[in-house]
């Protein structure tokens, strides 16, 4: 069996296992608010999201780059 290796040095920049809490977090505050728009100015525009949270603030945030990684490294494994 051969062993698997990372042909890019991208990896992630997480300790987290889902981010579903913090997407039913800021659904639930973008609804509340959507709800109380609608009975006081039902014509009215709908409120922006991105008012409701920043994706850099969420348990998941992205990935890094590390470009000094040999392919041999240990952290190059799958």
């Amino acid at each position: 069996m051969s062993r698997s290796l990372r042909h890019t040095p991208i990896f992630p920049i997480t300790s987290a296992t889902s981010e579903a809490w913090d997407k039913a977090r800021w659904h639930r505050a973008w609804r509340r608010a959507e709800r109380q728009r609608l009975g006081c100015r039902p014509f009215s525009e709908p409120l922006p999201e991105r008012a409701f949270f920043n994706p850099w603030t969420m348990n998941k945030d992205g990935k890094h780059w590390r470009p000094a990684t040999p392919l041999g490294h240990p952290v190059m494994r799958k």
